[in-house]
């Protein structure tokens, strides 16, 4: 993939990934599919590593694999920031596991 296309798929996420509110989360694979496509999921995580530091900022804690679970936990500057982050949203998380996701996730458009 060109650098220029990797850059405009991952400004287009960062746009949606803005738009999530506080106090709800998506998934990879619905990110990439509001960005044009699911088999782009991966990337849509490759966008959220890039993501810390950007202005305006992009919320990526707010983003979890399609069961719920934190596995982007490990880009953040502690193992446990993203949970702190959801934390201070009033999500609930157990063993890196969001309760009531079905009812927390966000669906763009």
């Amino acid at each position: 993939m060109a650098t220029s296309t990797k850059e405009s798929f991952f400004e287009r996420v960062f746009e949606v990934v803005r738009q999530i509110p506080a106090g709800r989360v998506c998934s990879y694979g619905v990110i990439a599919e509001a960005c044009g496509g699911r088999i782009s999921a991966r990337m849509v995580g490759w966008a959220m590593n890039a993501s810390h530091g950007m202005l305006p900022p992009v919320p990526a804690h707010r983003v979890v694999n399609r069961n719920g679970q934190l596995t982007g936990k490990h880009h953040f500057p502690t193992p446990d920031m993203m949970q702190q982050l959801l934390d201070k949203e009033g999500i609930k998380v157990v063993n890196d596991q969001i309760i009531d996701f079905k009812k927390l996730i966000w669906i763009p458009g």
